[in-house]
């Protein structure tokens, strides 16, 4: 059943029944985000919280990474059935499905009322299934979380040319990475927890990671002073939930459906704080943590978008699937303009 589906109407799914389970289906979710983490780790915990709360056939245990299988290993852990669920981006498994990150975060891509309406009333969430299916993964998947913009990295040193990129070592996600690589850039995927010792010994020269008042609990800003914005590798990113597939189907519908509306309320929440919680972050960088925010400049950004309509095309070029997916959401890209271009104000800058 399509989560559109149940978005239009199933709101019913929400009520409990007052009969008491006889049995309680128990899955033991793992995540790629440790619980401390604001926005990202409480994306976790606060599904769990929701579908445990409106359930009484089934419950979910919250597992940091690492507890029970590391982060970048949740995917093959979840289609064998040694985890039974996993909390995570699809962009990590960019190194085993190429089309993985166009459901995770897409540079220079949409932002997050545009990418719903493609993932939950256009062709998103089918082909999204679809992709774990041809590639031979035995999940289920729902989205089930979404974040406005991240920073687009913490850096020692001021970065005022594309020339004072060549030669960095930078932790970098999805398809931004492809990106920097081509810039010279030379990128590595860590796991949040694996970042600041990364940084600290210098195996690694800069970062990204995520939101503001994340980075924050990370430290970043003790070793990397310049916070560059716009996040144009991750104008918005969605996170999955993965059930393994035969648990999935052993589900009755009405479990189905109340772990799917816990999702559809997760993606509200999960946004909401992104987009409450970052400003004083900022604030608190700049003023008490010596941390200076920058822009990137219109010609760098120019030189970031070019080459990545370049990695776009050769990635379509090479793989039938990436192709398909990327054909789709520009299809509905252009036809979102329609509106996108019409309806917003253009916001200030001061």
């Amino acid at each position: 059943m399509k989560l559109k589906s149940i978005a239009l109407g199933t709101v019913t799914a929400l009520a409990v029944t007052g009969t008491a389970a006889q049995s309680q289906e128990v899955f033991e979710m793992t995540t790629a985000f440790g619980k401390n983490l604001p926005i990202l780790g409480t994306g976790a915990t606060d599904f769990v919280a929701k579908i445990n709360s409106i359930s009484t056939e089934v419950e979910f245990e919250h597992f940091d990474p690492g507890e029970l299988v590391p982060a970048l290993e949740a995917l093959d852990a979840v289609s064998s059935g040694s985890v039974d669920a996993a909390y995570t981006t699809a962009g990590y498994w960019q190194g085993k499905i190429p089309a993985a990150s166009l459901f995770s975060a897409v540079p220079f891509g949409p932002e997050a009322g545009e990418f719903l309406g493609w993932m939950l009333y256009d062709d998103g969430l089918e082909l999204f299934q679809r992709m774990y299916v041809e590639a031979g993964f035995n999940v289920h998947v729902l989205p089930c979380g979404v974040t406005a913009p991240e920073t687009s990295g913490w850096f020692k040193n001021e970065i005022n040319s594309i020339s004072d990129l060549e030669g960095l070592n930078m932790r970098f996600f999805g398809l931004g990475a492809e990106v920097m690589q081509r810039l010279g850039v030379s990128t590595s995927l860590l796991a949040g927890g694996d970042i600041f010792p990364a940084l600290e010994r210098g195996a690694i020269d800069a970062t990204e990671f995520s939101m503001p008042v994340i980075d924050a609990r990370l430290g970043f800003y003790n070793i990397a002073k310049f916070n560059y914005f716009p996040g144009w590798h991750q104008p918005a990113t969605i996170y999955e939930l993965m059930i393994n597939r035969d648990r999935w189907e052993d589900l009755d519908e009405m479990s189905q459906n109340q772990i799917e509306m816990a999702c559809l309320a997760n993606l509200t929440t999960n946004y909401a704080e992104g987009e409450a919680t970052n400003f004083p972050a900022m604030v608190d960088n700049v003023e008490n943590q010596g941390v200076t925010i920058k822009q990137w400049s219109p010609e760098i950004l120019e030189t970031f978008e070019t080459t990545w309509n370049e990695v776009a095309a050769e990635l379509a070029s090479e793989d039938a699937y990436f192709k398909e997916v990327w054909d789709d959401l520009q299809e509905y890209r252009a036809g979102y303009k329609t509106w996108g271009n019409s309806i917003y104000l253009p916001r200030p800058r001061n």
